[in-house]
């Protein structure tokens, strides 16, 4: 399943970099949560949309790449030219979009998937060459494994939430709209309306049951421009949480410490087999039985009149015609008739 990076993808940078700062205080680190979030946004402009001025820097970059293509591979080569850039004095967001650039021109990516090896960028890798392209290759191993797993956990959560919205009628649009949630991180009402061809109230009472039946979640919290997303994805599930509201019937002065114990990662699921994948939908199949059942019963309705009477009964065992019920799959069967014992 691929991603789309739709108009709400500033707030999926924003809700992601303060994943990413953690569970901090709502107060003292509400500067560090702010910054994080203005350097994810500006690395997402960097990778999908850049202005004139820096789409030249990432062309310069993408050209000082070619450079050191000729005797080797394009991830040895990517390495070489990304060090080289960095060492004279280049900036990391041209060389990161360059990047992916390279990759999809060498065929080792078909989409623009954000593999930069971030991890080599930290204080303390060693920067000779050698060493430092060790690094490199060792962090996009790291951040493909994760990539992977990713879009595996991505897979699980759509169709569970396709298998809880299965019961519905036919003509319901829940589960266009949980194909949405899961090709787009977040999704507003306003998004779902325009996709499916809805008015907003109903995409708003759409999106509502589906939180109501645990499908989806809400991560807005807030009665205009609300976002919701699935609640199968644990990074998100992790960072959305209820506005802070004081707790009924408790009185004034400092909570009670809760001192909360940390929660283990999960257990990596594998992918999807091909059987999982394919869902089979018997609900024309069945459709169609039971009219063939029903047209069945009416033809023999139909036909009981035209059957031939019954013979006459004589002294020895009467034949008999039996006329099949509409639950029997048989036609006409007439029995023998059986000559008396000689005395």
């Amino acid at each position: 399943m691929s991603r789309n990076w739709g108009d709400e993808g500033g707030c999926r940078a924003a809700v992601w970099s303060e994943k990413a700062v953690g569970d901090a205080p709502r107060i003292i680190d509400r500067g560090s949560i702010a910054a994080a979030a203005e350097s994810a946004l500006a690395l997402y402009h960097w990778l999908v949309a850049p202005g004139f001025d820096e789409e030249g820097q990432v062309q310069q970059a993408e050209k000082h790449l070619t450079g050191f293509e000729s005797g080797a591979t394009p991830l040895l080569a990517a390495a070489q030219g990304m060090h080289a850039w960095l060492d004279q004095g280049g900036t990391r967001p041209p060389i990161r979009a360059a990047l992916i650039r390279f990759w999809i021109r060498h065929r080792l990516l078909r989409t623009p998937v954000p593999l930069t090896g971030a991890a080599a960028l930290r204080a303390e890798t060693p920067w000779a060459r050698s060493d430092w392209t060790v690094a490199f290759l060792h962090a996009l191993t790291a951040e493909a494994a994760d990539g992977r797993q990713l879009l595996t956990d991505l897979e699980r959560a759509w169709f569970a939430a396709r298998a809880a919205v299965d019961g519905r009628r036919r003509d319901s649009h829940a589960v266009r709209t949980v194909d949405l949630l899961a090709a787009r991180s977040l999704v507003s009402a306003t998004t779902v309306a325009r996709s499916l061809g809805l008015a907003v109230k109903n995409a708003i009472r759409l999106l509502e049951s589906l939180v109501a039946a645990g499908v989806a979640v809400e991560v807005s919290h807030r009665a205009k421009r609300r976002l919701f997303g699935l609640t199968a994805l644990a990074p998100l599930g992790k960072v959305v949480q209820p506005p802070n509201r004081p707790e009924p019937g408790r009185g004034r002065g400092r909570p009670p410490l809760i001192v909360e114990q940390p929660e283990l990662p999960p257990v990596p699921q594998p992918p999807l087999t091909p059987v999982e994948r394919k869902q089979f939908d018997y609900s024309d199949l069945e459709a169609a039985l039971t009219r063939v059942d029903q047209v069945l019963r009416e033809t023999r309705r139909s036909l009981r009149p035209l059957l031939p009477p019954a013979p006459a009964t004589t002294g020895g065992q009467a034949s008999e015609t039996l006329v099949p019920d509409d639950h029997s799959k048989s036609a006409v069967n007439t029995g023998e008739r059986r000559e008396p014992a000689q005395g």
